[in-house]
């Protein structure tokens, strides 16, 4: 779907990667709570739905529940081990086999952790839940974690849908963490990544929730469960967003502009909120309003590395190799550093018969890549090309 803003699962085969660090958090500002508390009803056709009704229409389950048979698998498959980084391995093999628990995808079972673990299926978020509260059990530092994705664009150049995913990362050590997933993201992927906490876990099920009542167009099940997710995290600008879709809907435009703002002054480049000013704008027939913020959009895509890759990928696929190094080259300079940028334009040099270059690239990718299974695949590259490079002299 393109027009739903709110967290995109991708999920399938249960996976375990050694990481070495996480990358930076983002930074939000405190004005949330306080602009909740100014935030008007829902108003319906034939009633208005009040602030006071959202814990009602939209209680907070406990995710991370364990009853008996969950607390007997764990004692299975980890209670005589000792070494932690063998019980993470246990308990990992333990769900993903077939054997055993077997954790099949499905992107409609959003659930809590006993849900998932008799049902048997999971999404992204219900996989993290699960699996956290069977580790924590297991004696395991287990928490939750917020992956960005690389944006998509449409063939035109615009931003079409927003991609979040979250799984689970364990720390062993400091400098020890694995993290837990099904059918991982591809690491040129993930843009950014940070820990949330359980709180935050809660709200992104009720963003879920939310999003799911409003493709169904259940305007007050979709606002109840939208409000509830701010009510617990009121610092994630793309839960404001969310708020903002279903107010719009609802035809509250001054309530939607209100949330889009919202969600702008906790991320002033909340992609997002910016695309949903334009869209609601030109409702409104506020066109100075709306060229204003279309233009910060396309400012913002302008200076998003990851759109000029995006370019980069379309003159790839069309065979023109040369102007995807540009492309991939302009996203560098805005993103020196970034590894699969880097490996890509290795890559690239390798498809125009410049081994030196591509070797080059891929070894400054292999330096800076931080995950292990990154390490891995560009030092495998690396070798590859260097014992290519060794035959031709």
């Amino acid at each position: 779907m393109t027009q739903r803003v709110a967290v995109w699962v991708r999920a399938g085969r249960c996976f375990l990667l050694a990481c070495s660090v996480l990358l930076s958090a983002c930074v939000t500002g405190g004005v949330g709570g306080a602009k909740l508390a100014q935030m008007p009803p829902l108003q319906l056709q034939d009633r208005r739905v009040e602030i006071s009704e959202v814990a009602a229409l939209a209680p907070t389950p406990e995710l991370l529940h364990t009853d008996d048979a969950m607390l007997d698998f764990v004692a299975r498959y980890t209670g005589d081990i000792g070494s932690e980084r063998q019980r993470l391995l246990s308990l990992h093999r333990a769900i993903r086999g077939r054997a055993t628990l077997g954790i099949d995808y499905d992107p409609a079972a959003q659930g809590t952790a006993s849900e998932a673990f008799h049902a048997q299926t999971a999404n992204c978020l219900s996989y993290a839940n699960l699996f956290i509260a069977l580790a924590r059990e297991a004696g395991l530092d287990a928490r939750y974690q917020w992956l960005d994705v690389r944006p998509q664009w449409t063939r035109m150049g615009e931003r079409v849908a927003v991609r979040l995913h979250v799984n689970a990362v364990v720390h062993l050590s400091a400098r020890d963490r694995f993290m837990v997933d099904l059918d991982p993201l591809p690491s040129r992927d993930i843009t950014d990544a940070r820990e949330i906490s359980d709180r935050d876990a809660q709200a992104l099920y009720h963003s879920n929730v939310a999003m799911d009542a409003l493709a169904d167009e259940q305007l007050q099940q979709a606002w109840a469960n939208a409000m509830r997710a701010l009510q617990l995290s009121p610092e994630m600008p793309h839960l404001w967003v969310n708020l903002g879709v279903v107010y719009r809907r609802s035809a509250q435009y001054d309530a939607a502009e209100t949330a889009y703002l919202a969600a702008l002054g906790l991320d002033s480049h909340e992609r997002s909120a910016m695309n949903n000013l334009t869209v609601l704008y030109e409702l409104q027939g506020r066109h100075e309003e709306r060229d204003y913020w279309q233009a910060r959009v396309e400012r913002h895509r302008d200076g998003n590395p990851y759109y000029h890759a995006w370019l980069g990928d379309q003159a790839a696929e069309e065979g023109d190799w040369r102007g995807a190094l540009g492309h991939y080259r302009q996203a560098l300079s805005l993103a020196p550093e970034d590894a699969g940028l880097l490996f890509s334009v290795g890559l690239i040099y390798r498809e125009l018969g410049e081994p030196r270059a591509a070797l080059r690239y891929v070894g400054r990718a292999r330096e800076q890549a931080s995950l292990m299974s990154e390490k891995q695949s560009y030092e495998a590259t690396w070798l590859e090309l260097t014992r290519q490079l060794a035959a031709s002299r």
